[in-house]
């Protein structure tokens, strides 16, 4: 019935009705942390585009999986920068690579806390492409003498796909609960997948990255993990953001392939997407709340033009009730402090 009889504004009135009533809840287990780790020992140094993130040593990066998990967060993501870079990513899928040495630390330490790898070789390449680049019939690594135009140059998918599996095995091997191949080669997944039964990680699951979208919103990430690339762009492999469809079917092909598990990034510009995914597929669904994001909350609340803290749990509400039921986060930790 209309007003008078039907008011709405009833179940508003106190903070104990509007909570009665709320359809969405965010907590702390539905978080989670990443960290970057670089080489050294007691480093710590803070990413000038993302104020509250550091480059952890992997003594530190110990300490700060501790206090995440102590603070009710579940899992952390880990992401790396390798001392040295090459054309094959070396550093990804070395035994004892940094991500691989920092997993074990932390597993010796923080047992029931998740780790989460991320599965990418960007970081680790010469070039910074998220798969092995081509000009001409050349390989292009350190050795290049020059970055080669756009049209002289391919990132080519199949030849990186060996190298994607041996990076998840590798991470497997180091004590990593999950797998999250992020590069956005196609046929990735199904690689991934094959290369860890083989190697007896049977019960792995796989996060796929499954909508990636070529954003502007990952600039802070590039400069977090030393990633950006030294030439083009990744918009050959990473999604237009202006297709919805496309990513519906992205998010198939990747559960067809074997993923347990899927993701969209970035997230609130991508709210849509997120919502269209929960509406179509049963998986356990993650957004990924990028650093372009988190920085704009941050840069905001220093200007004061936001309130931080009610801006940060709005955002990721948001997220919540698009659908995710898993959020990567920057804002993890604050925000289960608040949850608390």
């Amino acid at each position: 019935m209309a007003f008078p009889v039907t008011r709405m504004r009833r179940l508003r009135h106190t903070e104990a009705l509007r909570s009665l009533a709320r359809e969405t809840r965010l907590t702390p287990e539905s978080l989670v942390y990443p960290m970057f780790i670089c080489p050294g020992s007691g480093v710590r140094k803070e990413v000038r585009s993302m104020p509250g993130v550091s480059n952890l040593s992997v003594d530190e990066a110990v300490k700060e999986a501790r206090e995440t998990r102590a603070l009710g967060v579940p899992a952390i993501i880990l992401f790396g920068l390798p001392e040295k870079k090459d054309e094959v990513a070396t550093g990804a899928w070395a035994d004892d690579g940094i991500v691989q040495r920092a997993a074990r630390a932390i597993k010796n330490e923080v047992r029931d806390l998740v780790i989460i790898g991320d599965v990418c070789l960007c970081e680790y390449m010469s070039h910074g492409h998220c798969g092995i680049v081509k000009a001409g019939a050349q390989s292009l690594g350190a050795a290049a003498a020059a970055p080669p135009a756009t049209a002289e140059y391919e990132i080519v998918n199949d030849a990186s796909l060996e190298l994607l599996a041996r990076t998840a095995v590798s991470l497997a091997r180091a004590g990593v609960d999950i797998i999250a191949p992020s590069d956005m080669m196609d046929g990735r997944v199904g690689a991934i997948r094959k290369a860890l039964d083989q190697a007896g990680y049977l019960n792995t699951p796989i996060l796929s990255y499954a909508a990636k979208f070529a954003s502007g919103f990952y600039g802070p990430f590039r400069e977090a993990a030393d990633s950006a690339p030294q030439f083009g762009d990744r918009r050959s492999y990473q999604m237009d953001p202006a297709n919805i469809r496309e990513a519906m079917r992205e998010i198939e092909l990747d559960i067809e392939e074997g993923a347990d598990m899927i993701m969209v990034k970035p997230a609130m510009p991508y709210l849509d997407v997120i919502a269209a995914a929960r509406e179509r597929f049963d998986l356990p669904l993650a957004a990924y709340q990028v650093s372009g994001e988190y920085a704009m909350i941050e840069a905001a609340a220093r200007n004061q033009w936001i309130d931080r803290e009610r801006v940060m749990m709005e955002s990721l509400l948001c997220i919540r009730r698009a659908g995710a039921s898993i959020i990567l986060t920057y804002h993890a930790k604050e925000a289960a402090k608040l949850l608390a």
